[in-house]
Formats: C-alpha cells, structure tokens, sequence
C-alpha cells in the first residue's frame, strides 16, 4: 500500500457523507468523472469495494465504512492543525470571512462594516448571508487542490442557542412588532391588540413549512386561523410586500429606519425577542484580525441594539 494517495480520500469521504459521485463532484468543485476515476483507483489500491451502488445512492459497505471514518478523522486533524496556526496569527492584514443572516447584512452590519474596513484598510471582510448558524469548527472540501477552506472566521447570529464549543459575547437583544402600511385605509394605523391583529386582519407570512427559526415557528403556531394572503421567505421580502399594503406582517424593530413607509401596530412581541451573538472558534480568537474585528464592530453593533 506504499502507492496510496492520500488525497482520495477526500474524495471517498465526500461520497461517503453525500450519498452520490454528482453531489459529491459539486462539493469538490471537480466533475463526476474524476471522483469516479479516483474512487475507481482508490478501491483498486485498497483491494476492495468501498461503496454499493443502487436507485438510492452509494452506501458505504464495511470497508467503506472503515475508509470514510478514517478519513474523517484525517479532516478533523488537518482542520485542528489549520486552525491552531491560524489562531497565532497576529497581523492585522489578511482576509477575514464573516457569516451572517441577509437582514443583519442589510439593517444591522453596514456601517459597522464600513467604519471598521476604514479603520483595518489591510484587512480583507467576505461576508457570506447565510441563514444558519456555521460550525467554525469544521471546513468542507472545496478544490481538488486543496483539502479544505475555513468556513468563516466569525458569525453574527440572531439565535436563541449557540454552539457550546464556539466563544464569543451576547451583543443585545432584538425584538419583533407587527407593521401596516402608513395611510393604507384598510389596515390598523395604531397600536391594536395582537389578538384582535391575529383574528381580523390579512397577513403576510413566512413559508408553511420553515421551522428553523423562532419566528418561523411562531408563526405556525400563531397564524393558523389568520388570513395569510402572501408567504415569503425572508424580513426583506415582508417588508416588501408590506409597503403594498396587502396586509400586516411581523418584522424586527431594528427595520424601521429604512422603512418609514410602515408604521408599527403591535407592542414587542416577548416571543420573538432573540439575542445577537458575535462568535468564533476558541483557536482562532487570539487572531489580530478576529479579536479587531470582534471588538471594533461588535462595540458598535451593541451600542446600536442598546
């Protein structure tokens, strides 16, 4: 076994967590053929048949379920090394990824953003809008070249729950109210109770069957004998549909700014109040540009929630 290259692994370990050489190509950013050939050339080395194939996709055999587990476990080395070396980086130079949700990209981080890119100009921010919380701890497999890409530096999160093992600091809380169209004759214009909102008025809603968030879940919970005249699937494309004036829709508070056109017609809703966090991964949190950017803008963004 003196010939193994190591690199196919990677390529059993994608198939192994995918179920399929296509979805398997897509995350190495390669075509079907070459993880075919490398599994191909894998199992030849190896003397034996790594994965069965069926209408269901590949299924690890017990040889595969030895190879794909070793390699895991080779990620996770390669990613623990990556990681500490990183994390005792002290330039502040260098590129710095952030993840975060569309409508914190939108209402809550631009300013931040941009006073802190004056202040570090060697510094590089990528911020990826993503709506679920990234585990700083893991990479994915990205290019035939490489064996992995660090997810992202930092998240900014709205979320009732955290990783344990990620660190960071609560930066405020943001709370959730009910909006009309200002002047549309036929919704409230004031403060109503959220009963009678729920009962009598048109909504504008998220998806049926999104759980993932709190609001989501409050939604399905709480518009299930309401009207709901258009579901969408994210804040902006509420307020959007908002500023028609087809009905009423929840929406955070930190919005409000850039949509004078709407006007609150609820209190706070207690449910919907979720915290921010600022996280990263403890080997990265002594980086220069991580610390810098967790300090300098996470400063500004709880001086703003406050």
């Amino acid at each position: 076994m003196a010939d193994m290259d190591w690199s196919d692994l990677r390529y059993a370990l994608a198939i192994g967590q995918l179920g399929s050489v296509a979805a398997a190509a897509r995350q190495l950013g390669v075509n079907a053929t070459t993880v075919q050939r490398r599994l191909d050339a894998l199992e030849s080395r190896l003397g034996a048949r790594l994965f069965e194939r069926s209408r269901k996709g590949y299924q690890p055999t017990e040889a595969g379920l030895v190879v794909v587990e070793q390699a895991r476990r080779m990620a996770d080395q390669a990613d623990e090394i990556e990681r500490s070396v990183f994390g005792r980086d002290r330039e502040l130079t260098g590129p710095l990824r952030v993840t975060t949700a569309f409508v914190v990209m939108a209402h809550l981080l631009p300013q931040p953003l941009a006073d802190f890119a004056c202040a570090y100009p060697g510094i590089e921010v990528e911020v990826v809008e993503n709506a679920f919380l990234v585990d700083l701890s893991r990479r994915h497999a990205d290019s035939a070249q490489s064996w992995a890409r660090l997810e992202a530096d930092v998240a900014l999160r709205l979320s009732l729950n955290v990783a344990e093992h990620l660190v960071g600091r609560q930066l405020g809380m943001t709370h959730c109210r009910v909006y009309a169209r200002r002047g549309a004759a036929v919704l409230p214009q004031t403060l109503t109770p959220l009963p009678v909102l729920l009962r009598e008025l048109p909504w504008v809603a998220f998806e049926r069957d999104a759980s993932g968030r709190v609001y989501d879940r409050w939604m399905g919970t709480h518009l299930a004998q309401s009207q709901v005249r258009v579901r969408v699937d994210i804040f902006n494309a509420v307020a959007a549909m908002l500023r028609t004036g087809v009905g009423i829709g929840v929406l955070p508070t930190f919005m409000e700014a850039q949509h004078p056109d709407l006007v609150a017609v609820s209190e706070p809703i207690p449910e919907l109040s979720v915290p921010v966090w600022m996280l990263t991964h403890p080997d990265l949190r002594q980086t220069a540009r991580v610390r810098a950017f967790m300090q300098h803008v996470g400063d500004a963004l709880a001086q703003r929630l406050a």
